[in-house]
């Protein structure tokens, strides 16, 4: 086993950007990176349920986002649907657990549909959890949390004196979840963009100049290689 195999994250987080500079590249429009980027996207599910990865989270539409083109976003939600219609039965049979992230109460019904049937079919699995994080946003998740602690206070089910990490994660997201060890984000950009605020706060950050069309699981497996020569102290020495 090398180096790589015995310092593996448990949990990883990507963002997925470049698919726009990767169509206009090729002077296609935007949506055409976009349905490239599906591509990468059922490459690096697969190499990391190979590698025994327990969680992978993927940034795949932010509360940001909506200002984009309407007709960007309703091609992205297509994408969505026929993601999911395609990819299910096969994830399933591979035991991975789709969950899905963010407040799904914006997106249409189609798309809110599939998402639940996804779900739903695959909530006994117990191989990699891919988490897809939609109409997402870190601050709104924060607030949400925020609030949660605040009701069950007001309601006396806890004290104020009983709020502690612990207590705040139990509203997030991802309660019960590993953290991410690893924060993947293609296309050259360096930062986090209102992703996993609280969840990040340990991760190893792994910036490419890699377009996310063109990240597949050698890409995936280069970040690895790094990740794991890195010492992790978690505030130590």
């Amino acid at each position: 086993m090398n180096q790589t195999q015995q310092h593996l994250p448990r949990h990883i987080a990507i963002i997925m950007d470049g698919n726009g500079r990767w169509a206009e590249k090729r002077f296609m429009p935007r949506l055409f990176g976009h349905k490239a980027g599906v591509e990468a996207l059922r490459s690096v599910i697969s190499r990391c349920s190979k590698l025994g990865i327990e969680v992978l989270t993927l940034y795949a539409f932010s509360t940001e986002n909506w200002n984009r083109p309407v007709d960007e976003v309703s091609g992205l939600m297509e994408l969505l649907v026929q993601f999911l219609q395609k990819e299910i039965a096969e994830l399933h049979g591979n035991g991975i657990k789709i969950r899905c992230i963010g407040d799904l109460s914006a997106l249409p019904e189609r798309a809110r549909a599939e998402v639940k049937k996804a779900e739903s079919l695959t909530a006994d699995n117990d191989g990699l959890i891919v988490n897809i994080a939609l109409n997402y946003g870190g601050r709104d998740e924060l607030l949400k949390a925020a609030k949660g602690l605040a009701a069950e206070v007001s309601a006396g089910v806890l004290s104020e004196a009983q709020i502690d990490s612990e207590a705040f994660e139990k509203h997030l997201y991802t309660s019960g979840q590993p953290d991410p060890d690893l924060m993947i984000r293609t296309s050259g950009e360096q930062r986090i963009s209102n992703f996993l605020l609280w969840q990040l706060a340990y991760a190893e950050f792994y910036f490419t100049e890699v377009l996310w069309p063109d990240f597949d699981d050698k890409e995936l497996d280069k970040a690895l290689e790094i990740y794991a020569k890195r010492h992790r102290r978690f505030g130590k020495l």
